[in-house]
């Protein structure tokens, strides 16, 4: 088997907790070096490995096939430009980069270079996604008419953390409304209208900590919204078409197994709590039928897998470039529809 060397670009929570556990457990790659301020860190958690301070140290090793980059948002760019001038495969954390600007480049440079550039939409792969997109595959819940996708928190005061500070691609907009942008365009598309409410709610937020954003598909709309003074933050998902609807309570599981330290292996990884099932309800000539719906279990795993097919053999890739570009752009016209408070068609 052909083994990927990877150069891991941060080591910070993302780093950590999201990208380095999936690459520890996968057979088919090797963390070769990482970059990072922490080596003590990362050698704790991956044994002896190398640790480096500039990102050429990683670019000038030949041997090294792919980088994955989980830095800031405003680190992004910069440094998958350089990754990709390298000659390497990028995996970017979400969001991809900043502006349309900066995503075209790196998707033209991409295509020029043969290289894949994939940005990391690790929520593809939660177990409450994977469970809605089978229910629309399967046609079970009909046409659908409304998609509500829920991301809410409760963190009342504004943290010291750069997320959360004036720069660019700072805000929840960026942090939680990538996933759900993403999410949507997933599963139907790019649709024909974005029309937002953005806002700082909490006391003393220098950036947004709320959105509400509706995409528009001829008789469908797709509501995405986030806030963070939501004390009652379990709500998830509300789907409803013309034979049924579904609702889903309760964040998937692996981001709490990831924190605790646990490895993204065996039976149990990425399984629902069943007190967080969803209810299925499917309209019976008036008198709707409603049950419980087993979760399918999550996988970030797959996304990397599908990472190493795509490198290796060809296969598709697990989230193109051009996908990334697009959640990029109807951030931006998320943004633009707030300020103007209008809707804005593609």
């Amino acid at each position: 088997m052909r083994m990927l060397r990877v150069g891991l670009i941060g080591y910070g929570f993302s780093g950590a907790t999201f990208h380095a556990p999936f690459l520890q457990v996968l057979e088919s790659f090797e963390i070769a070096k990482v970059l990072s301020s922490n080596p003590e860190k990362v050698q704790e958690d991956l044994g002896n490995v190398e640790v480096v301070s500039d990102i050429q140290n990683i670019l000038d090793d030949s041997t090294i096939e792919l980088v994955v980059i989980t830095t800031p948002n405003t680190l992004h760019f910069d440094m998958a430009k350089k990754s990709l001038l390298a000659g390497k495969h990028v995996v970017i954390e979400k969001p991809m980069v900043n502006t349309v600007e900066e995503a075209e480049q790196l998707v033209k440079l991409a295509r020029e270079k043969n290289r894949m550039l994939s940005v990391y939409q690790n929520r593809r792969w939660d177990n409450d996604f994977l469970t809605i997109k089978h229910l629309i595959n399967e046609d079970v819940l009909g046409e659908i008419h409304t998609y509500e996708a829920h991301f809410d928190r409760y963190r009342p005061n504004v943290q010291n953390r750069w997320r959360e500070q004036v720069g660019a691609g700072s805000g929840i907009l960026y942090d939680l409304g990538s996933h759900l942008i993403d999410q949507a365009l997933h599963l139907f598309g790019v649709p024909q209208f974005v029309q937002a409410d953005i806002m700082n709610q909490r006391d003393n937020a220098v950036t947004d900590d709320y959105f509400h954003v509706v995409l528009g598909y001829d008789s469908m709309r797709v509501i995405l919204h986030a806030g963070s003074i939501v004390p009652a933050n379990d709500l998830k998902y509300i789907v409803h078409g013309e034979k049924g609807s579904f609702m889903k309570y309760g964040l998937d599981s692996q981001e709490e197994a990831l924190k605790a330290g646990k490895k993204p292996i065996g039976e149990v990884w990425g399984l629902d709590d069943p007190v967080h099932y969803g209810v299925l309800t499917l309209e019976n000539q008036g008198n709707p039928l409603s049950q419980r719906m087993k979760t399918i279990p999550g996988s970030y795993l797959t996304y990397y897998q599908k990472v190493y097919d795509h490198i290796v053999h060809g296969e598709d890739s697990p989230v193109t470039a051009e996908e990334g570009l697009m959640t990029i752009k109807l951030i931006e016209l998320a943004k633009e529809s707030s300020l103007q408070k209008r809707a804005i068609y593609l």
